[in-house]
């Protein structure tokens, strides 16, 4: 029996190099089907937050009241499972020397971080406190969020006087201005519930929270 030969010719080839290359990106297209719209959205978000919300540190000074903001605090460290630190920065004058004893001072750092240990105690986040003696508090805090990489610094909202129409205090507005990092100030409304009290009894960690912390 004899067999005829098969002639290729270079025409040929190159048809039948262009329908397997078609034929292989169809089949890699089927199995890799492009992203939608919404997918790349959820996607650039997701990495957005993890950008966002990664070391929260929450600040604290005879003129930043951020009691207030340690339930928002605590409950974005929770679902992102992100490192939290509270400060609190008590300001030497230039006339005594940089580690002056400062009792009251002290006695309210003292009193500010207890009450935050207690809030992120109650929903099972682990925070980090720590009291800094400086001659600037605007400066002091930019330091320590850059020594700790924060991503956010989480502060509550200090009016000059007691006006209401007043701005914001000098400290916050350097802090904000000047942060390499994002800056998120809260200032408490009258009807809100977000930064009230009673949202910490809310905070209580569910069955769910429980089996993965």
């Amino acid at each position: 029996m004899m067999h005829e030969a098969v002639t290729v010719t270079v025409p040929g080839a190159i048809i039948a190099l262009l329908i397997a290359a078609a034929t292989g990106a169809t089949l890699w297209w089927m199995m890799h089907p492009p992203a939608t719209r919404v997918d790349r959205i959820a996607a650039e978000a997701e990495s957005e937050l993890e950008r966002l919300v990664g070391s929260i540190i929450v600040v604290f000074s005879p003129e930043i009241d951020s009691a207030h903001m340690m339930a928002l605090a605590v409950k974005l460290a929770r679902g992102e499972r992100s490192n939290l630190m509270a400060v609190y920065v008590i300001e030497v004058p230039y006339t005594l020397p940089p580690d002056a004893q400062m009792e009251v001072e002290e006695r309210s750092a003292l009193d500010a971080l207890g009450a935050a240990e207690t809030i992120a105690s109650r929903v099972g986040v682990d925070l980090t406190t720590e009291t800094i003696k400086a001659r600037s508090t605007s400066q002091a805090v930019l330091d320590i969020a850059k020594r700790e990489k924060a991503q956010v610094l989480i502060m509550g909202s200090y009016r000059e006087d007691r006006y209401v129409g007043a701005p914001l205090g000098r400290t916050i507005e350097e802090i904000a201005a000047n942060a390499k990092c994002d800056v998120l100030i809260g200032i408490e409304g009258k009807h809100g519930s977000l930064l009230g009290e009673d949202v910490f009894t809310q905070l209580g960690p569910t069955d769910e929270d429980n089996n993965l912390l």
